[in-house]
């Protein structure tokens, strides 16, 4: 095995450079299932997404997200076969009183842990305890602990102004009609 090099060996992000992703503010954010494979459910001829129980367990654990972190705001969402789509407003703080958990989004980490990559109460340590409550959900389910669920990562646009957000939304509800043109379709993939 080759001794880690940093110069070789780095991930480039691909986060809008310099942009402080812990401000308040709309986000419009995709993330991708592992190998691409239809984990979510279906989406039969009549263009709408069946949602099975791994589906389901995407949906209730977005649900979750506002509950669990009150200073975030979901608008329009949606579980597609193997990817999903959701616009995330963060509001800042509103008093929450979750100051024992880490990030107030991500999972928890001991005091003996790798120095924090993702800033407290932003968008990735949203969807860092977003994937990972999904992950052990849905690998609970399968019985198959330690099974990767998501693609590392995840692609995000900021959404600046009424026209964007509009944008994104109908972008987000035709998408299962668009399904066979899709490309996180496996039938598209050459």
């Amino acid at each position: 095995m080759a001794k880690y090099d940093p110069e070789r060996h780095h991930r480039r992000s691909v986060r809008f450079q310099g942009y402080d992703y812990t401000q308040n503010g709309a986000y419009f954010v995709t993330m991708c299932i592992h190998n691409r494979e239809c984990l979510f459910g279906e989406i039969r001829d009549d263009g709408i997404m069946r949602l099975n129980e791994c589906g389901e367990i995407v949906q209730d654990e977005w649900l979750r997200t506002e509950i669990i972190r009150r200073e975030v705001e979901l608008d329009v969402f949606l579980v597609m076969p193997n990817h999903f789509h959701a616009i995330v407003v963060i509001m800042g703080d509103v008093g929450t009183d979750k100051q024992d958990r880490a990030h107030s989004r991500a999972p928890l980490q001991t005091p003996s842990s790798a120095t924090l990559y993702r800033p407290p109460k932003s968008l990735g340590s949203l969807i860092a305890g977003f994937k990972a409550a999904v992950t052990k959900g849905i690998n609970v389910l399968r019985d198959t602990p330690g099974a990767p669920v998501w693609q590392r990562s995840y692609f995000d646009r900021i959404i600046r102004d009424e026209k964007s957000l509009n944008l994104a939304r109908q972008y987000i509800e035709n998408n299962p009609a668009k399904w066979a043109d899709d490309r996180e379709n496996p039938v598209n993939v050459n």
